[in-house]
């Protein structure tokens, strides 16, 4: 007799309002206040992220900044500052894999994970992330558990700001069926009011619509807003144990052609990257170089190791070789970004020789 199909147990995490969170965090006293993130007002900047008091009172994504600053004026607003909330995603991935080794980034502040053959319960697992992320982040963390990627997701969004919440096997069309039809991936407004033209606002009503009319109407889109709505979605989650790549970037207070000041930057940043790989337990084998010149051009140089490696020094001496192969010196910087890509586990070079190895 075969043994039953294995219930697919999809968890998804993700730090809600993340760049406004990092500013949250970053800013302790913050704690009780709105936070609003986005661009200069004074250029028609859009919000880019806010808090959930903040949505309350009536801030929405891209929406002015003015206008937010109007609806919510005790708020506090930051301009978006993607070096921070790229480094923070790195270091939010990185502690996520020791709660779970495996995910799929979803995003900057979020990953799935399956644990459907996992030995350990799906809440223990859930617990244990938001424990590291809160602790080593200050960040809060939801979650949400289904049988596919829509059901956690939609689960996660409503288990609150640090909350946890599972979706049954069986529940699913139960749990979707008073919410709004924009809440699926891939409806937006014009799909949203050609579903209303049809009978559905909520994700429940879709299924009556019927497939061949949704099909008729929305062709293959159609069809797959069906499955989601009944609570079919047989997406992979595509895991892997380590992330492919790794990079740190420093602007510069006064751009510089002193390569000597260039140089100590990249020190900073190999050291900082090095520190990385090692928490990782992981080394590179390919290393990039990205200057940012005061002029607004940019030039790239790269080189492949010779040896994988997650020391500083020779992360440092490769930067400084492909640095001598740019413009530096000539044209003055004003920021740097090193990469490290070809990421491999440590030790795994010399695993990969025992298999070609023979007992004597």
């Amino acid at each position: 007799m075969s043994a039953p199909p294995l219930l697919r147990v999809i968890l998804y995490a993700e730090v809600p309002n993340f760049y406004a969170s990092i500013e949250r965090a970053d800013h302790p006293a913050l704690v009780a206040r709105a936070v609003i993130v986005g661009g200069d007002p004074r250029k028609r900047g859009l919000v880019q992220s806010a808090t959930a008091d903040a949505q309350a009172a009536g801030v929405r994504l891209e929406m002015s900044m003015i206008e937010a600053l109007q609806l919510c004026p005790l708020a506090r607003a930051f301009r978006t500052n993607m070096t921070r909330y790229r480094e923070v995603s790195r270091r939010l991935h990185a502690w996520l894999r020791q709660g779970f080794e495996r995910l799929e980034p979803a995003g900057l502040g979020s990953a799935f994970f399956d644990l459907s053959a996992a030995a350990e319960p799906p809440q223990a697992i859930a617990d244990r992330l938001q424990q590291i992320v809160q602790r080593e982040l200050g960040l809060p963390l939801r979650v949400g558990i289904g049988s596919g990627k829509i059901i956690a997701r939609l689960a996660a969004e409503e288990a609150g700001e640090g909350g946890i919440r599972r979706v049954q096997p069986g529940e699913e069309r139960g749990f979707l069926s008073l919410l709004p039809v924009t809440r699926l991936e891939g409806v937006g407004e014009k799909t949203a009011a050609k579903l209303a033209e049809l009978g559905a606002r909520r994700i429940g009503e879709i299924p009556s619509i019927g497939r061949e009319r949704l099909e008729r109407s929305l062709g293959t889109h159609g069809l797959r807003i069906l499955a989601f709505a009944e609570g079919r979605d047989d997406r992979l989650v595509r895991a892997t144990r380590h992330p492919q790549s790794v990079s740190r970037e420093a602007t510069l207070a006064l751009e510089s052609r002193d390569t000597g000041v260039l140089a100590e930057h990249l020190q900073d940043l190999s050291q900082h990257l090095a520190a990385e790989l090692q928490r990782q337990g992981l080394s590179a084998t390919r290393v990039a170089l990205k200057l940012r010149f005061a002029d607004q051009g940019g030039g790239t140089r790269s080189t492949t190791l010779a040896t994988p490696t997650a020391h500083s020094r020779d992360l440092q001496e490769a930067a400084l070789e492909l640095l001598g192969r740019t413009e530096a010196g000539v044209r003055p910087v004003r920021s740097l970004r090193l990469q490290l890509a070809g990421l491999t586990l440590q030790g795994a070079e010399d695993r990969q020789l025992d298999l070609f190895s023979t007992s004597s």
